[in-house]
């Protein structure tokens, strides 16, 4: 994400994680399968990866072996899934999740979210926001609800997903001047994120979604191995004669311990110029 939402201010409030399993969920072995292959991995590959024999690998794939709780932490560990996944994949064999999902509205993450809070109130002028992995808007400073005001003349967002304002011409979409840079780095980045958890099936709709919306380029419909995610992507906004050049920094939780948390990011823009810091400063003086 390299935009700013235009109508959020701070709020502490949990962010919106959909559930990446469908109702009836896949046993131990058909996971096993699924991330395997989305690894890229042969049995033998994930095999020596987790210190186990090829052989008991393919029992357990098939059934005719069960795994205990610590073979589904060294599998999961060997194929480096994310904790929400993790937690499928004990409860597919039998245990209960490791993983806690805390609201970041309690009081268990009240240290976490004053930590948040701080880094949004310290960006101001300019904008910063919080996103959960499935893009959703959790948390925004005032300098985000002010520009993203601003470029849009008033008008409120659509919607809360930085996907969709990115790409509903309704929405954001006619403020970024250069919008076709920025929304082909957002499907790169979605594609990179399907491709990497299989099971996800949030993002693979919200990929989906993005696809079908107007003016999107055929091309885009297939995962471009050669082009990957540029490191420093400029956001252009504009109204009028007025443009507004970000680049972002994001900033995510070492070694999370809560699903929360391991899938939020802390995203701040700075100006890539000097009117862009006059107009922000503009912005924050009118209040």
């Amino acid at each position: 994400m390299r935009a700013m939402p235009a109508s959020h201010s701070v709020q502490a409030t949990a962010p919106t994680a959909p559930s990446s399993r469908s109702s009836r969920a896949p046993g131990v072995g058909a996971l096993l399968r699924e991330w395997r292959g989305a690894r890229r991995l042969s049995q033998l590959d994930l095999a020596l990866d987790a210190g186990i024999s090829a052989r008991h690998l393919s029992c357990l794939e098939t059934g005719k072996a069960q795994a205990s709780r610590e073979m589904v932490e060294r599998l999961a560990d060997a194929l480096d899934m994310p904790l929400r996944e993790r937690n499928a994949m004990l409860v597919a064999a039998g245990f209960a999740p490791k993983y806690p999902e805390t609201a970041l509205a309690t009081p268990e993450l009240a240290q976490i979210r004053r930590a948040i809070e701080f880094i949004l109130r310290q960006q101001e002028p300019y904008p910063a926001f919080v996103l959960n992995r499935h893009w959703d808007v959790v948390m925004a400073n005032e300098a985000a609800a002010r520009v993203g005001q601003f470029v849009m003349d008033g008008r409120p967002n659509v919607h809360s997903n930085m996907i969709r304002q990115i790409f509903d011409p309704n929405d954001l979409r006619p403020a970024v001047a250069n919008w076709e840079e920025v929304a082909g780095d957002l499907i790169r980045h979605l594609h990179n994120a399907v491709a990497a958890a299989p099971s996800d099936t949030v993002a693979r709709d919200l990929l989906a979604e993005a696809l079908a919306y107007p003016g999107v380029p055929v091309h885009w419909r297939r995962r471009q191995f050669d082009s990957a995610p540029s490191p420093l992507l400029t956001t252009i906004l504009r109204r009028g004669e007025h443009e507004l050049r970000f680049f972002s920094t994001i900033t995510t939780f070492g070694t999370p311990r809560d699903i929360t948390l391991a899938e939020l990011h802390v995203e701040c823009c700075f100006p890539m110029d000097e009117a862009t810091t006059k107009l922000c400063r503009e912005l924050l003086a009118r209040g």
